[in-house]
């Protein structure tokens, strides 16, 4: 079976430059394309340089993230747009809104994110969001603005269940983290359970958003800190989990998600 990670950022400096090995044994356990996602115009580059390292298995994804909104420079859409132009397949991404992180300032944080929902718009690119304690806010700025006609991804989607609905409405696709496995993650389980199957994706978030310690089979630390990473390889435990939770084979889900991530993320 072929496994599809819709959000990570194997770029992360925590992976202490083993990404050729981290890779390698992601593909092993069957990970065939993910999404990795930029935070800032200081890790664009590393997204291309993977995409060009690892070509038709990663997907190039290349926004700002709402915690590094108040770095941004005077010309970062414009980096942004040639960044877009100059990556064969690139999407946008992460983007969005965060109410939820202690000391974050959201001055600025619609601006950007309109700004860049726009250019996804625009390319008819797939974008990737990022929401915490802003679910109202984002809900009201995707009705108003233009959005990509192929949809758009809430990745880790931690809103209500009452919103699934109406987010889908707009395009969203809703995408299941292995975090959400942890027995205190029981509401957003349930949340999952009112997904449409053709609208749900599975993703790691690695190296955050770590497994149970019952679930996650690749076990990997930061050098630096010995704390525990989440691995890519860790993909696959996440698609057995939520086919239990859905109910259907897991052969049945894969094909179904995998079908998903094309329409959304076509290379």
């Amino acid at each position: 079976m072929s496994f599809c990670d819709a959000h990570n950022h194997l770029q992360d400096e925590r992976f202490a430059r083993r990404q050729a090995e981290i890779v390698a044994t992601a593909r092993a356990a069957g990970v065939t394309q993910m999404v990795v996602n930029g935070s800032c115009e200081e890790d664009w580059p590393q997204i291309a340089t993977l995409a060009r390292e690892f070509p038709g298995l990663v997907v190039p994804s290349f926004g700002y993230h709402p915690w590094y909104v108040a770095e941004r420079t005077p010309r970062w859409r414009d980096t942004l747009v040639d960044w877009l132009d100059c990556t064969p397949g690139a999407v946008v991404g992460e983007i969005g809104l965060d109410r939820w992180k202690p000391g974050l300032a959201y001055e600025g944080q619609e601006e950007v994110f309109v700004a860049q929902l726009r250019l996804a718009a625009e390319r008819n690119l797939a974008a990737s969001l990022h929401c915490l304690q802003a679910w109202g806010r984002l809900h009201d700025l995707l009705r108003e603005q233009p959005r990509p006609a192929r949809g758009f991804l809430l990745h880790s989607y931690g809103g209500p269940a009452e919103m699934v609905a109406p987010l889908a409405k707009l395009g969203a696709r809703f995408s299941f983290p292995g975090y959400f496995i942890h027995e205190r993650k029981a509401r957003q389980r349930e949340t999952f359970k009112a997904v449409p199957l053709d609208r749900l994706l599975i993703e790691t978030d690695a190296p955050d958003q770590l497994l149970p310690d019952m679930a996650n089979r690749h076990l990997l630390t930061d050098t630096l800190t010995g704390k525990p990473l989440n691995h890519p390889a860790n993909l696959p435990a996440v698609y057995q989990f939520m086919a239990e939770l859905r109910g259907v084979p897991l052969a049945e889900l894969t094909a179904q998600v995998q079908e998903n991530f094309r329409q959304l993320f076509p290379q």
